[in-house]
């Protein structure tokens, strides 16, 4: 159901991933017009002309759900994960979009033609940190950092109301900031889902969680997590860590406790480098709640200088899912504002 009332103009934003897409609108306050976005699968495999359709029809879902038409519509946003030419609107190698045509696609302009609308392309992360600044958690601040924590790691960053995009549209990759180096004569780093080693994303995501575990299991630890793993779901077993370390399981506890540690290193390291009002977490794993986060502050104040460790707020942001699409709609009303559009 569409909100009773909303400030023109109206902005689409799309979220799109891996398994779905996300699409919704706000008004020119941020305000989202319908009480769930319209959610539809990507499927990517069948290749980027079908998913460049299941975008638009999942736009056009929700202009019709919320009870306008597209005169209502400035203009559209887009969100995506992978190696992206943002300028350029154009996905390199997505490594989360695999299928037919999806390498060297001009994504921005397929779907600009495909709805008639003008549309702003910027990466997911970027997006979803933009709607945390924008109208979220960090909507009284002028800097911010975001991490989402889910398979990866993503990060975003927000300066005076910018995207730090980077010459090559790879800034705020922080989830591939390398924190264990590769010695001679010492063990190897942990690798990364990209390949490289010692990258934070392969020790502090819901993936290297899950993979830590099975290597504590398999090096025979005693823990309940054995008597649950081989039946929890994949998508579940981080959330069974977590609830098992919260019931005084002591190998799961470690669990947790290190990979809050992991991410205040990786926290530290941004606020060092950017010196940021506030450091958000998002996404799935910040469902461990208020524990977890304090051991990352905690964390922090060891690691960081004094005064950005007292001074930079480090909390869960609040906008949950709907960031992605919302922050694209934003960063599409903000390059509209500033004639880039």
């Amino acid at each position: 159901m569409a909100k009773k009332t909303w400030k023109p103009p109206l902005y689409v934003g799309i979220d799109l991933g891996g398994t779905l897409i996300k699409a919704g609108l706000v008004d020119d306050t941020g305000q989202p017009l319908l009480e769930e976005a319209v959610s539809v699968p990507t499927e990517a495999a069948r290749g980027a002309d079908i998913a460049l359709e299941n975008m638009a029809r999942a736009a056009e879902e929700a202009v019709r759900r919320a009870g306008v038409t597209w005169d209502d519509v400035r203009a559209v946003g887009l969100g995506s994960p992978g190696t992206m030419d943002i300028p350029a609107g154009m996905l390199l190698d997505p490594v989360n979009l695999k299928g037919p045509g999806w390498q060297n696609f001009p994504i921005r302009d397929r779907l600009a033609e495909r709805l008639n609308k003008k549309v702003a392309f910027q990466n997911d992360a970027n997006a979803a940190a933009y709607a945390e600044y924008w109208v979220g958690v960090g909507r009284d601040v002028h800097s911010l950092v975001l991490f989402t924590l889910g398979t990866g790691i993503g990060c975003g960053i927000v300066v005076e109301d910018m995207i730090i995009e980077g010459r090559h549209s790879h800034g705020a990759e922080c989830g591939h900031i390398v924190i264990c180096m590769r010695q001679e004569g010492y063990p190897l780093p942990r690798r990364c889902g990209c390949g490289r080693y010692g990258c934070l994303e392969a020790y502090a995501s819901a993936t290297a969680l899950e993979k830590r575990a099975q290597e504590g299991l398999d090096a025979g630890v005693q823990t309940r997590l054995r008597e649950v793993w081989d039946s929890t779901p994949e998508e579940d077993k981080a959330r069974v860590i977590d609830e098992l370390a919260k019931g005084g399981d002591e190998f799961c506890h470690r669990l947790m406790r290190e990979t809050a540690y992991y991410l205040a290193v990786g926290a530290t390291n941004l606020m060092h480098t950017i010196d940021p009002d506030i450091v958000v977490f998002t996404g799935g794993m910040t469902r461990s709640g208020p524990e977890f986060l304090e051991w990352i502050r905690a964390d922090i104040r060891k690691l960081a200088f004094p005064t950005p460790a007292e001074n930079t707020a480090v909390v869960y942001g609040i906008l949950g899912t709907n960031a992605g699409y919302i922050g694209a709609a934003g960063w599409a009303r903000r390059q509209c504002e500033h004639g880039l559009l």
